[in-house]
């Protein structure tokens, strides 16, 4: 027993001291509601039963709706309340129609009272939002949808094999994104009977119906004459800015959507931008019409990705192994991205072999793709076949049906 507790007792020791950082922060910058909901408080249930989702941020939510939407319609009698780690998520949710809070920390007692206040009868997270806790005082069915579990943090958890086997024994049912993932679960004590069908979330990305561009944007920046540099991280905005120089050369009339992954680097950005003499718009401060928008809000991507005919992905010219193909692909865009595409390797796989988009390694290469991309039926046809390369291959309606399984309608409802 003391062999099995040592670890969980470290675990309490840490998240106690991760808990007084989320604390101090969200106090300072967010407020005592937020202060509240980290600490389970605030709830607002009236004694109905709910199934609480929980997901990281709004890309995770996003990438979920589909599910969401399913079960909604085939249970209407479970309402879901949603936490998210940031307010960005929370706020895609609420555009959704849903309930949402931040999520509680990982603490036995506020975790209690979240559970309490909401009438919590099961849980589904989303990816690799695992905690040990939550899971463990879960009253009902726990479900992971689109697990993932990367060697590296197999390993970490393999440190603590007992905690991690008692974690997973609670988990009814697992669906990992990928089979390296289910595998690594398995290997760390997930059961058998719990491992359900293999789906990337992601491939099952819809486009929003409540994020099309404005008008005053549509028309400054007109789709086939527009190209996106999506979450794009420190080092990436030195090629993007060349890149474009050399393809406005052959493409006067070229203008620049430049979405930094953290916006908190948007006045880096701008003064790069500045420096290499072109003028910027800043979404945050409500402006539109220089050649360059710099988008330097959260939550929005989707627009972004609407008004680009060509989408160059970020995070692959760096070490960050690349962002999801998926989104921009779900809105025909022609798709480029570097060479490093750990992250989701196999839907880029798939794509180089369908030559479904275009690899680039530096500046120069950029903008000869941009430039060999400037018709708009060159634009519309790439984005055509990489949407048709990465249609889902995953069962939707099994994995709402595996879902379902676990949670028992209410006596005298269909």
């Amino acid at each position: 027993m003391r062999r099995h507790g040592t670890p969980m007792l470290l675990y309490r020791c840490l998240i106690s001291l991760f808990a007084l950082g989320v604390l101090s922060r969200a106090a300072w910058g967010q407020g005592k509601d937020a202060v509240a909901a980290r600490l389970g408080g605030g709830a607002a249930g009236g004694g109905q039963p709910r199934l609480w989702l929980h997901a990281a941020s709004n890309g995770e939510l996003a990438s979920a709706r589909p599910v969401i939407e399913a079960l909604q319609a085939a249970r209407p009698d479970l309402p879901l309340i949603v936490t998210c780690n940031t307010e960005t998520g929370c706020a895609l949710a609420r555009r959704m129609g849903l309930e949402a809070r931040l999520a509680p920390l990982d603490l036995g007692w506020a975790v209690a009272r979240f559970l309490r206040g909401w009438g919590v009868v099961g849980h589904i997270t989303l990816e690799s939002e695992l905690w040990p806790n939550r899971i463990a005082r879960m009253p009902g069915p726990v479900i992971v949808l689109g697990g993932r579990l990367t060697a590296k943090s197999a390993k970490g958890w393999g440190r603590v094999p007992g905690l991690a086997r008692r974690m997973l024994a609670r988990v009814d049912l697992l669906s990992a994104q990928d089979a390296g993932s289910r595998d690594r679960f398995l290997a760390l004590g997930l059961p058998q009977a719990a491992a359900g069908p293999v789906v990337d979330l992601k491939a099952l990305y819809k486009p929003p119906s409540d994020m099309a561009p404005e008008p005053d944007l549509a028309a400054a920046y007109p789709r086939a004459r527009t190209w996106l540099a999506a979450s794009t991280h420190p080092g990436e905005e030195e090629v993007v800015i060349a890149a474009h120089l050399s393809a406005r050369a052959a493409e006067p009339e070229l203008r620049l959507i430049l979405a930094p992954r953290h916006p908190r680097r948007a006045d880096a950005v701008a003064s790069m931008l500045e420096a290499a003499g072109l003028s910027v718009s800043r979404r945050s401060r409500g402006e539109a019409g220089a050649e360059v928008l710099l988008a330097d809000t959260m939550g929005e991507m989707a627009r972004w990705y609407a008004l680009a005919g060509r989408v160059f992905i970020g995070g692959t010219l760096t070490d960050r192994g690349g962002h999801t193909p998926f989104e921009p692909a779900a809105f025909g865009a022609a798709l480029l991205h570097g060479p490093d595409v750990a992250n989701f390797a196999r839907p880029f796989a798939r794509l180089d072999r369908g030559r479904a988009a275009r690899a680039v390694e530096d500046a120069e290469g950029l903008a000869a793709a941009l430039t060999a991309l400037a018709a708009p039926d060159a634009q519309t046809g790439l984005g055509g076949e990489a949407a048709e390369v990465l249609r889902p291959e995953a069962d939707l309606d099994a994995l709402v049906a595996a879902i379902l399984a676990r949670f028992r309608p209410a006596s005298g409802t269909a």
